[in-house]
């Protein structure tokens, strides 16, 4: 069977003895194991799958394995407490695994079960193994884009190599000046894993030189969620304002949504459409007890026929910005729209 012939490349170098096991174990059971980019697979269907695959909370991982065991010892524990979907076990060149796996079952209860029933379960005397929840990441963050990508040119090229992308989202580069930091959800976490090879084996002419591909890690995602919010919070109640001491006229601030630093996006713009680096003044000239503040600003960006200038409601939080970071922040939101900027 195929599922031999990939096993018998593994059963000449380190840790024979259970390798030939596993070898034997294959030739009696009829398994069919896939090895491949770093991991060997069993099912992702299994043979005698019907339906869709299981939903998201159906995979467990499974960590502290001692390198030196197999699937003919894992994947019948894993078995003996539900049905397997797919067994993955991540390995190394010489044929060692690499000290953990993700099995997936059939449904959400079976994997509290394996979780309850398998975490610190002795697989070796001495060698409690791990069971816990799988995340199951489906985000990659994409560093150091050119500026000149734009997310169409992006969004195509990506559909085309990294198949299962859902959607992508640009913002300026937190580390690297000029440049844009892209965020891609994938359908599914081997979706992403495979993205995420590919991307970073091929580089793909993704516009950018040293271009840095990781899984969008927690710390960023709510850095990412806080600004929204933030930005969010300079909306002076909406459409149809709050605010009774709102100019009529004056601006009412959306939030942005595809902007890491909205000032960052705007230099970032204007240096892309080569109009110079905008110059702010803004003059607080109304303070409210509630908390609002009203700016007058005005912004000269070189490159444009003639300067903006006006006013903008603003309101004090616990963000740490100064009154006037935060009417920057909410002008240049103007600015991106005036200039054309789709993300507001």
């Amino acid at each position: 069977m195929e599922g031999a012939l990939e096993v018998q490349m593994w059963s000449d170098a380190v840790n024979q003895t259970n390798k030939s096991a596993l070898l034997a174990w294959v030739k009696e059971t009829g398994i069919h194991l896939v090895q491949v980019n770093g991991q060997r697979k069993y099912g992702g269907p299994p043979p005698d799958w019907i339906g869709d695959p299981p939903p998201s909370g159906s995979e467990v991982f499974v960590g502290k394995l001692p390198q030196d065991i197999y699937e003919n010892q894992l994947i019948p524990l894993f078995q003996s407490v539900g049905k397997l979907y797919e067994f993955r076990l991540m390995m190394t060149f010489s044929g060692l695994n690499r000290g953990f796996a993700y099995a997936k079952y059939s449904n959400r209860h079976s994997a509290q079960i394996a979780i309850a029933a398998l975490n610190n379960f002795e697989v070796q005397k001495g060698c409690p193994i791990m069971v816990c929840r799988s995340t199951e990441k489906c985000e990659l963050c994409v560093d150091g884009l050119s500026s000149l990508v734009e997310q169409g040119q992006l969004w195509t090229l990506l559909q085309e190599v990294t198949p299962g992308v859902l959607n992508i989202s640009l913002y300026p580069s937190p580390s690297r000046k000029g440049g844009q930091f892209a965020v891609l959800k994938y359908n599914s976490h081997r979706a992403a894993a495979m993205a995420k090879k590919t991307l970073v084996e091929d580089n793909l002419g993704l516009y950018g030189e040293d271009i840095e591909v990781d899984w969008l890690k927690l710390d960023m995602k709510q850095k990412l969620r806080s600004e929204r919010t933030f930005l969010g919070s300079l909306q002076p109640g909406g459409c149809n304002s709050g605010n009774p001491s709102q100019a009529p006229g004056d601006p009412v601030v959306r939030p942005l949504t595809q902007a890491l630093c909205v000032l960052d996006y705007l230099n970032a713009l204007c240096e892309k459409q080569r109009l110079g680096t905008p110059v702010f003044l803004t003059k607080c000239v109304q303070v409210n007890p509630d908390g609002w503040i009203r700016f007058w600003y005005q912004v000269v960006i070189p490159g444009y026929p003639s300067p903006f200038s006006g006013f903008m409601w603003i309101k004090t939080d616990k963000s740490g910005l100064s009154g006037h970071d935060k009417a920057k922040n909410a002008i240049a939101l103007q600015l991106l729209k005036t200039l054309g900027c789709p993300v507001v």
